[in-house]
């Protein structure tokens, strides 16, 4: 009687264990997702900024500016 309640305790504690390993390659990928969606924000924002600090939208910018304030 003792050794089928030590096998079932394994069996359950085999299963739990194949569920964290499952969750565990699923966390992997979504920490995969957010690094590369981070690395697309970044870069988009250094585009976004060199093109705002750019002389030519920067004079645009400051005439919408002046006209909105008038």
């Amino acid at each position: 009687m003792h050794g089928s309640r030590t096998t079932a305790w394994f069996g359950r504690c085999a299963a739990r264990w194949r569920r964290i390993r499952a969750g565990a390659r699923d966390a992997g990928m979504s920490t995969a997702e957010y690094a590369v969606g981070t690395l697309a924000a970044v870069a988009f924002a250094g585009v976004l900024l060199k093109v705002v600090t750019s002389p030519g939208i920067q004079s645009a910018l400051s005439a919408i500016i002046s006209k909105a304030l008038k």
